[in-house]
């Protein structure tokens, strides 16, 4: 009797399209899917939301699916692995204005669905849930390791709103909600647990209008096994999928310092000069040809990476990059680089010469060698500068 009360919002949304469909991705969560579908609908049902559970079934053994389906969910089956196939599955099932995923494993109260649905009928395109004190969340005790409390989240969510500017506490919080038309738009690509970093960094991207509700992170309920989540592999896929998204961060800062101490070495090391005691030579100047070369390359790679991802719609357009090719193009980088390339080859032909004129004998090498430093950094920067002016403007060609 308990079940068919429970299974009432599902059976209305059959005969009407739901305002909100409650996707739950399942792997062997028998222990607490039931209990989960339950809670969202009853949360629905007190509420007067129309709404649906579809359990998003990611190849589970130990009958699960049946068990959410007898509680009134619809079960989709998703036979590739990974946490954001079940979610793409669930999802693109889903018939709702509005999409809440959660996991199933009673770590979230689903009977918080309110509050989520309240902010995106205010406007709001993605709704985080946060479980941390900094966004007015509560952990309850042995609900989160301590290492993911007191660091790992808090460094990734600091990372998020610095970086991207999100406006989050709670970076890996599992529960959100988010207009069925955002996510079309946004085109999610990861299958991983970076599904839900993704819709995060890409909405911060586009300007989406990101709220956040605090909500209570509970103990885990499941018995037979333990949390799919593993601390340092997953830690590290966060922070590889976070550089791999900002190539200002990746390459573009470290390749402007890399290019300033360059300089600097330079100015200081080719005539020689000695600072409160301190020479700075040959070795100095070798030094700061790797640090320029190296740094001009990871400008140019972010350069690449960021028209790639505009091209490909993982990022929006960026007017500073777009006036960088209206003053950039490929016959003005090929004169630069060939500029710098002829000159540093007269450099080094300038250290032959003086070679020549000691019948290919001994040399002051304090002073040759710096003219075969300087040639060969800008031989190299010019030949560069070629390669990068073709291979930029291979990236951009139009296409249909």
């Amino acid at each position: 009797m308990l079940i068919e009360q429970e299974t009432v919002p599902a059976k209305v949304a059959s005969r009407q399209a739901p305002e909100v469909s409650v996707v739950l991705p399942c792997l062997n969560e028998a222990d607490t899917v039931g209990a989960c579908v339950r809670a969202a609908q009853r949360a629905m049902q007190e509420n007067g939301i129309l709404g649906e559970v579809i359990v998003a079934d990611n190849g589970s053994s130990d009958g699960s699916p049946d068990l959410a389906q007898r509680h009134g969910a619809r079960v989709v089956h998703v036979s590739p692995r990974g946490y954001g196939s079940a979610l793409m599955g669930g999802i693109a099932e889903a018939r709702g204005r509005y999409v809440i995923i959660g996991d199933a494993d009673e770590s979230y109260d689903f009977a918080e669905i309110p509050a989520f649905i309240e902010k995106l009928r205010d406007g709001f395109e993605l709704v985080q849930g946060c479980r941390l004190p900094a966004g007015g969340g509560k952990i309850l005790p042995g609900a989160m390791p301590g290492l993911h409390r007191w660091w790992g989240n808090p460094m990734f969510s600091l990372l998020t709103r610095w970086w991207f500017h999100a406006p989050i506490h709670d970076v890996y919080c599992g529960m959100r909600g988010f207009t069925r038309e955002l996510y079309d738009r946004l085109g999610q690509r990861c299958t991983g647990m970076e599904f839900a970093t993704e819709m995060i960094l890409k909405s911060a991207r586009y300007g989406v209008r990101i709220a956040e509700v605090p909500i209570t992170l509970h103990p885990d309920g499941r018995k037979t096994h333990p949390p799919h989540l593993r601390t340092f592999r997953d830690g590290w896929r966060t922070l590889r999928f976070f550089l791999m998204y900002t190539p200002r961060w990746l390459f573009l800062e470290p390749g402007k310092l890399l290019v300033l101490l360059g300089v600097i070495g330079f100015a200081l090391a080719l005539p020689a000069l000695t600072v409160r005691g301190v020479e700075f030579g040959l070795n100095t100047l070798l030094f700061a040809s790797l640090a320029i070369l190296c740094g001009c390359q990871a400008i140019l790679f972010a350069i690449a990476t960021k028209t790639f991802a505009v091209r490909e719609g993982l990022v929006p357009a960026d007017e500073r990059l777009d006036r960088l090719f209206q003053n950039f193009t490929l016959e003005r980088g090929v004169l630069l680089g060939g500029s710098a390339l002829i000159l540093g080859l007269v450099l080094l032909g300038v250290a032959v010469l003086q070679w020549w004129k000691a019948d290919f004998g001994h040399l002051n090498y304090d002073v040759t060698t710096r003219w075969v430093i300087s040639g060969a950094t800008l031989t190299a920067w010019g030949f560069q500068a070629i390669l990068w002016s073709f291979f930029i403007s291979i990236l951009r060609m139009p296409r249909k």
